[in-house]
């Protein structure tokens, strides 16, 4: 009798986590497909709104041209310059901060006494709850007259150089490798501290050196999580306007290091409130450019986590 009770009670507990499961399931396979519905739906809405003005205008006059006059009598949209300011910001702020991220977060994870890394982990937690509009500020309080000290030097007598106030790329690049560290730190960190203790066990035993270990052992066992806060980290970098269009100068230029710049997110921005027409259709296309460019930096890193993985196994 005392079997049977245990029995149907087991087979209760059983059908109840069963009911559990299944319910779970349910839920997860719902809210995958949202989120692939939500993908899907942004795609779609990007093309239909920035297919019109390539119809109009035309492939060759909106990517390849340099001059960007939508306002003048004879209008010209070329976004060439847009395109490669992007391209050219968001690489440099990557070399820049990553470097400086996978480090910080090595020493929070392997090196920092635990006294030390508490009082800065909050601190890098407190970046990435600042506002962007505050970088921006601060990049025109602080670091838009340092760069104009450094123009002024190097310009000085040139009568070809159109001063920016220090409003330029370089300051574009610097506010945007600071507002990348806090993402690609935190996950950076957690990617390392997730692996298992008798990985770094292992190495030392072997007589790898303590650097040895982090950086031929660890840093590669962690590469999938590096690689997905590197992605976030270009994400963040790519789709910010508020910050950048304060310090960038948002003149349409070929991206040097001390020219006034602007870029697809601060060129949507600034003209997006009075645009009309052709030049509202434009901005649309603008943005299916960005929308493009992200896919296509995620879709290269994947793949090199991908291949990695790969080599791993």
């Amino acid at each position: 009798m005392e079997r049977m009770q245990v029995r149907s009670t087991y087979e209760r507990k059983k059908r109840s986590v069963c009911a559990v499961e299944r319910a779970a399931q349910a839920i997860f396979t719902v809210c995958a497909f949202f989120a692939v519905l939500a993908v899907a739906s942004i795609t779609l809405y990007m093309i239909a709104g920035g297919m019109p003005a390539f119809l109009k205008v035309g492939i060759r006059e909106i990517l390849f041209s340099t001059v960007w006059k939508p306002t003048a009598e004879k209008p010209s949209y070329g976004i060439l310059y847009i395109i490669l300011t992007s391209i050219v910001g968001t690489a440099f702020a990557i070399l820049i901060g990553v470097p400086i991220a996978l480090l910080t977060a090595v020493f929070l994870a392997e090196v920092a006494p635990r006294r030390l890394a508490a009082v800065v982990k909050p601190a890098v937690e407190l970046l990435a709850g600042i506002p962007s509009v505050i970088y921006g500020l601060l990049g025109i309080m602080i670091l838009n007259p340092l760069m104009y000290r450094w123009e002024r030097a190097l310009f000085a007598g040139s009568e070809t150089h159109q001063f920016t106030g220090g409003a330029n790329l370089l300051s574009a690049v610097i506010v945007l490798a600071i507002m990348i560290l806090p993402t690609v730190i935190n996950i950076s960190e957690s990617a390392l501290r997730a692996l298992p203790p008798q990985l770094k066990a292992s190495s030392l035993a072997l007589g790898a050196s303590p650097v040895q270990t982090i950086f031929r052992v660890l840093i590669p066992a962690a590469k999938p999580g590096i690689i997905t806060a590197i992605v976030l980290g270009v994400g963040r970098a790519v789709g910010e306007a508020m910050a950048i269009s304060l310090v960038s100068g948002s003149s349409v230029n070929l991206p040097l290091p001390f020219s006034s710049v602007r870029f697809l997110t601060t060129a949507i921005v600034s003209e997006m409130g009075y645009a009309s027409g052709t030049h509202r259709q434009v901005l649309f296309t603008i943005g299916l450019v960005l929308f493009a460019f992200i896919m296509i930096v995620n879709i290269l890193l994947n793949s090199i986590l991908k291949k990695g993985d790969d080599g791993h196994e």
